[in-house]
């Protein structure tokens, strides 16, 4: 097949599993809080009220297009382009098998975390390009949480990529499919990488940057229709990222203990997703049972407890990775 016929395919068939994806999260979030708040959550249209999702779908395509006066015109209409297109990217990198995978690059996991630091300069430019003082706040406290929580997300990821020696999430895997799984030894990376995933997908009790309460809606005030549909799915689908590389890094990929994960097959990738969504619903969890921090406390909580507390834990990781590589001459 022609090689630009095969781009557009794989980029297609990237967008309807992102969509589906996203929506499949949209509903799960709807009823997860919904029960944490003894509601029932979506329940008219359809089985458990999943169709719900197609009139929502249709109401953002339909819907009008506003374009307030007085924005940064370029800037306000490229944003939601820098959100959307990193957090599609992402999903190439991803392994849900040791054989479905889109690329498998040895700098996996660099990769990745550069495509999410894209999101926040994106989240930015729809504050500054709005022209609204609520956004611009929204953009700016976006900005100023990325540079708290990102370096604690990266050096908790720095824990397995010490244990495997490898960068490339299919390598990780592999390797805990013949030890235990990582969060075992790395509880504390696991537990930092957690929390920062919670503040990277911007969800409460971290959402500093919309803060309904707060700030109307956040950087995304002025967005509607289409512009805001982008922005929407991309916050959801990087719950799935965030979620998927956790399980890579910590939970075993799409292994399972005591079974040969040569001989899983088709299973594999259906226990990949499973693994994914009970991370996934743990955020949800956190997100339905705390309050909003105020955004001081988050800043302090970045800088204060994670930073210093991740800098230590992967001095001392490293430190005895070192040291056992060279009493058994290379090997963990």
């Amino acid at each position: 097949m022609n090689p630009w016929a095969t781009g557009i395919l794989h980029t297609l068939l990237l967008i309807v599993v992102m969509l589906l994806n996203g929506s499949l999260i949209i509903y799960m979030l709807r009823k997860v809080l919904g029960h944490l708040h003894l509601r029932l959550g979506p329940t008219e249209l359809g089985p458990g009220g999943i169709l719900q999702l197609v009139p929502d779908i249709v109401k953002l395509l339909v819907k009008e297009d506003r374009h307030p006066g007085k924005t940064d015109r370029w800037l306000y209409i490229i944003a939601p382009v820098i959100v959307f297109v990193p957090a599609l990217m992402a999903y190439i990198a991803i392994p849900f098998s040791d054989k479905l995978i889109g690329f498998d690059v040895n700098l996996g996991v660099l990769m990745l975390f550069g495509f999410l630091t894209v999101i926040p300069l994106g989240i930015f430019a729809a504050g500054w390009g709005s022209h609204n003082k609520y956004a611009l706040i929204g953009a700016t406290r976006a900005v100023g949480g990325a540079i708290s929580y990102e370096i604690p997300l990266l050096l908790s990821a720095l824990i397995p990529i010490m244990l495997t020696g490898s960068f490339s999430l299919k390598a990780i895997t592999m390797a805990q499919t013949t030890s235990v799984w990582y969060w075992l030894p790395a509880f504390p990376a696991m537990i930092i990488f957690f929390i920062c995933s919670i503040m990277e997908t911007n969800q409460s009790p971290f959402d500093m940057s919309e803060a309904e309460s707060e700030l109307v809606s956040g950087f995304n005030t002025e967005y509607s229709a289409m512009r805001f549909g982008f922005m929407y799915l991309a916050e959801f689908s990087n719950n799935f990222i965030m979620a998927a590389i956790m399980v890579s890094l910590f939970f075993g990929g799409w292994s399972l203990p005591f079974i040969n994960p040569n001989t899983m097959g088709a299973f594999a990738p259906i226990v990949f997703i499973i693994k994914t969504y009970l991370v996934i619903f743990a955020f949800m969890f956190i997100r339905g049972t705390f309050s909003r921090y105020r955004v001081d406390q988050m800043l302090a909580f970045g800088w204060k407890k994670l930073m210093p507390i991740a800098l230590v834990y992967t001095v001392v990781v490293a430190f005895f990775v070192k040291l056992i590589s060279m009493k058994t001459g290379g090997g963990l």
